[in-house]
């Protein structure tokens, strides 16, 4: 049974820095995407970043510049390095794996605030 099991959330100040990990554990085949997805509250989940396998990371213009997303394949690890935290940047965020089916991790908060 595959599970994703995210780590790094924390609370940080405005203009600090977090890492976040989701690790995959049991057998996945085939991992084509890794994403990184956030909630915020009273909102709509929205898609932060994306790895493909063999293209090159996307990131949605908010966070362009300030994030940035890798994965390492030997580990079925994928990490978002962010930088430069603000206050909307608050929210749940949660990791999803795509191979032959679609993985999703628990989420982790990421709180941003003085």
């Amino acid at each position: 049974q595959v599970q994703l099991v995210e780590s790094g959330g924390g609370l940080v100040q405005p203009g600090g820095s977090l890492r976040l990990s989701c690790a995959a554990s049991g057998v996945i085949f085939s991992i084509s995407a890794m994403s990184w997805y956030r909630q915020a509250p009273g909102k709509q989940r929205e898609l932060v970043a994306t790895i493909p396998s063999r293209d090159s990371p996307t990131y949605t213009a908010s966070v362009q510049g300030r994030f940035t997303i890798s994965r390492d394949n030997a580990k079925n690890t994928v990490y978002l390095q962010m930088n430069s935290l603000k206050p909307e940047d608050t929210a749940v965020y949660y990791c999803l794996v795509v191979a032959r089916s679609m993985y999703w991790g628990q989420g982790t908060q990421v709180t941003v605030s003085s």
